[in-house]
């Protein structure tokens, strides 16, 4: 398994008015929070200043390759209905904090999954600090 940047950025089907206009909310921070769960997705979240207009987003993920992230991204609810595209994948060399990445589950950072839903439904709340 290797570490890549993912950026996705809105698509054809995306909505005008933000990440919180976009239909399949709910579904889709679910979707997320089940990569992330299975150690696929390390971290993901719009790049600042383009969650109230065309997304653009980052992830950290832990793949095979570029073949695998695109078919474990390919049941997005938002990626079934073009609203996400994968634009770029670049393979990550950790070089600064590889250590925690490794850490044991009990030193490792703990993330509300319901705060992420409720961020991605809102997008005016402060950032998530982990």
């Amino acid at each position: 398994m290797s570490y890549y940047a993912v950026i996705r950025e809105a698509g054809a089907g995306w909505t005008e008015g933000g990440i919180a206009a976009q239909p399949d909310v709910a579904q889709h921070a679910a979707f997320m929070n089940e990569r992330a769960e299975e150690g696929f997705v390390l971290f993901a979240g719009p790049l600042a200043g383009t969650e109230k207009s065309r997304l653009r987003a980052l992830l950290i993920v832990n793949a095979e390759d570029e073949d695998d992230i695109r078919h474990r991204l390919a049941d997005d609810p938002w990626a079934r209905t073009d609203r996400l595209a994968i634009t770029r994948i670049e393979p990550w060399n950790v070089i600064v904090g590889a250590e925690r990445l490794s850490a044991p589950a009990s030193r490792a950072p703990t993330i509300d999954r319901g705060l992420i839903a409720t961020q991605l439904a809102s997008p005016d709340a402060p950032p998530l600090r982990t």
